[in-house]
């Protein structure tokens, strides 16, 4: 028989940039499916200095949708910025994330609530059938392996952007990070506090408008960098 869930009270959070044609379905969304599972729910968006209509679409939104909590950028911070401001903001025991870009269901974060037992940490999701081009289907999993040797994680997918946890392990370890390589600090430093976890399947689909930020030579070089400073800095000169 299944342990019921262990989550009573829930943040959850999308960092958004220049997503003005997905955010709005995704928040009601999440709202939709996780609201019966729990006792509370505040979703949170933070916008990372957009240069589209979302300043303004939020603003609207969150006159009609007391649930909803939403924090401005005046200038982007970055994907790791955006997150660590919605993760501080969060009020709740346990918090969700995913993107604004619809590349990812949020109807299924009730998956993962479901998995969160007493017993369990972190619930993270692993990417089925991934929604992108060979070249970055390519890149992901280069990505994926060179994370894997340098910073032992033995997990199926890092940079699935598709997690859940309880609050405290960034109150006890907060991130730093304000790149994309957050997700690699995160997951180091949930596995270095010990944390529980078990791991989901998620669908993962074609991006429905704009382009990915991270898949362009100049930000591929920038987060090679960054992830060699995250090595040494976690890894290296913690030993």
């Amino acid at each position: 028989m299944t342990s019921p869930s262990a989550v009573r009270t829930i943040s959850a959070v999308f960092p958004c940039y220049n997503d003005e044609p997905t955010i709005e379905g995704l928040v009601d969304t999440v709202h939709r499916a996780l609201s019966p599972l729990v006792d509370a729910i505040e979703v949170i968006v933070v916008n990372d200095g957009s240069r589209d209509g979302s300043r303004e679409l939020l603003d609207d939104m969150a006159s009609t949708r007391p649930w909803l909590v939403v924090v401005h950028h005046e200038r982007n911070r970055g994907y790791g910025g955006a997150l660590m401001t919605g993760f501080t903001t969060a009020r709740y025991d346990w918090i969700f994330y995913t993107d604004g870009d619809a590349q990812y269901d949020p109807a299924q974060a009730a998956d993962l609530v479901a998995a969160a037992t007493p017993d369990i940490d972190l619930v993270q999701g692993y990417k089925v059938g991934r929604g992108d081009r060979l070249h970055r289907k390519v890149i992901g999993r280069i990505y994926h392996h060179v994370v894997r040797v340098l910073f032992g994680l033995r997990i199926r997918d890092t940079d699935c952007d598709f997690r859940l946890f309880r609050r405290s392990l960034i109150v006890e370890w907060p991130l730093t990070s304000t790149s994309g390589v957050i997700c690699v600090e995160m997951m180091y430093s949930f596995r270095r506090a010990g944390a529980r976890f078990v791991e989901v399947p998620v669908s993962h689909y074609f991006r429905p408008h704009g382009r990915s930020q991270f898949f362009r030579l100049p930000a591929i070089a920038r987060s090679a960098r960054q992830l060699v400073a995250l090595w040494w800095h976690l890894v290296v000169r913690r030993h």
